[in-house]
């Protein structure tokens, strides 16, 4: 068992789903179970995940629930692309948001071939 507030994955992921909770707020009311919830549910399943995976016995356990967090991480990068295009977020939004979805891919990648390494 692993302490998940150790991970700069899930510290990262955690910040992230902090911003899109600020970045959702001001969107119309009437999408508030619309695009607002599939942003906030897919972003914080992130870090939702990599936290069950570290409660989890074994490195395949925890490889398995990095995967399912990468694929929120994909998931939520469609629906900024998705907000933006609609005229939810500003440019600048859409791009700090996409970076930062990116950095958190890019890092449960890394992590989970090391743990697939590790065997």
């Amino acid at each position: 068992m692993r302490d998940f507030r150790q991970l700069k994955v899930w510290d990262k992921s955690h910040k992230l789903t902090l911003a899109v909770y600020q970045a959702t707020a001001p969107f119309p009311r009437d999408e508030l179970y619309g695009i607002v919830g599939q942003m906030r549910r897919s972003c914080s399943s992130i870090p939702a995940n990599i936290a069950e995976g570290c409660g989890r016995n074994g490195n395949a356990e925890l490889a398995r629930f990095m995967q399912i967090a990468m694929g929120s991480a994909s998931e939520l990068e469609y629906h900024v692309l998705l907000a933006h295009d609609l005229g939810f977020l500003s440019d600048a939004q859409h791009d700090r948001l996409t970076y930062d979805v990116i950095e958190v891919k890019k890092m449960l990648a890394s992590f989970i071939q090391t743990l697939k390494a590790d065997g």
